[in-house]
């Protein structure tokens, strides 16, 4: 990867997340991963435009690693005794909304910085969280995610060096992931409890994780510098040139994704694989207390 998991790594001291205690922050979390994973099935799409045989080996294993960490998450939660809810729409449109319009776009958006943000997160869960189980998964699902943002980050640069005039529209639609980003971060830093020891940390974590963000941008050769260091005329230039009436397609779908044709992702929550997975892996955790 271009960075480092040093690098990505965020101290958060001795503060840690209990299962006890922090119950409804962990089914929140834990049900945006679940989400995600889901999302997987959209490599389905960009199998069928993979531009070469390397590149549709790399997708179709891929596509079984996400099914695989959808169990990995079902587990944690039922381990847990937890009932998966609802995605957040800012992680709806961050996952799917923010779905590549072209074979670019997929690569930047959601696989060196959509995967980049998971891997920030999971770094931080397998940081802080105090249930060596779960720690257990997602330490295992960790090199997987790894390897799908080095295949995303690889690509943008050979695209990139091949094709310059990719740059801008690229760098536009990575500032509006960005965006969501910031905007989730708000969403959590809104929830904090000022007594708790982690949730204090959340402000400094977020700036953290867009640090790491526009560092990863930098490095695929999209910007010279932070890219919100950029005056704002040239940004909002930029997000113009990489937008169109598609992208505001895509966040009304993903806030109210029951006005469009059902996806997987608008109903896998009462699919009958997903429950019975859940069953066995909550019966599996009560016999673990």
């Amino acid at each position: 990867m271009l960075l480092t998991e040093e690098e990505m790594a965020f101290d958060f001291g001795s503060a840690r997340l209990t299962p006890e205690r922090d119950r409804d922050l962990l089914r929140f979390v834990f049900s945006q991963y679940l989400y995600g994973e889901v999302t997987g099935i959209q490599v389905g799409h960009w199998l069928y435009a993979a531009p070469d045989l390397e590149a549709a080996r790399f997708l179709a294993r891929q596509a079984v690693e996400e099914m695989q960490h959808v169990g990995n998450f079902i587990r944690i939660l039922g381990l847990l005794g937890m009932e998966p809810q609802e995605a957040h729409p800012l992680v709806r449109f961050l996952a799917t909304g923010m779905m590549g319009r072209s074979w670019s776009e997929h690569l930047v958006t959601e696989m060196a910085l959509g995967e980049g943000f998971v891997l920030n997160t999971m770094l931080a869960l397998i940081d802080v969280l105090d249930h060596p189980e779960a720690v257990a998964i997602l330490r295992r699902a960790l090199r997987q995610e790894e390897s799908h943002v080095a295949f995303g980050e690889a690509r943008t640069l050979a695209l990139i060096r091949a094709d310059p005039t990719l740059r801008e529209p690229l760098l536009g639609r990575c500032l509006t992931w960005l965006w969501g980003a910031e905007r989730l971060g708000d969403f959590m830093a809104r929830k904090i409890d000022p007594s708790h020891p982690v949730l204090t940390q959340v402000p400094a974590f977020t700036a953290h994780t867009l640090r790491c963000a526009e560092l990863r941008i930098q490095r695929m050769g999209l910007c010279d510098v932070p890219p919100r260091t950029l005056p704002l005329w040239a940004r909002a230039k930029l997000v113009a040139k990489g937008q169109s009436d598609q992208v505001r397609r895509q966040l009304k779908e993903s806030l109210h994704p029951g006005q469009r044709k059902r996806r997987l992702t608008a109903h896998y929550l009462t699919d009958p694989t997903l429950r019975s997975l859940l069953r066995e892996a909550t019966e599996a955790g009560i016999r673990a207390r």
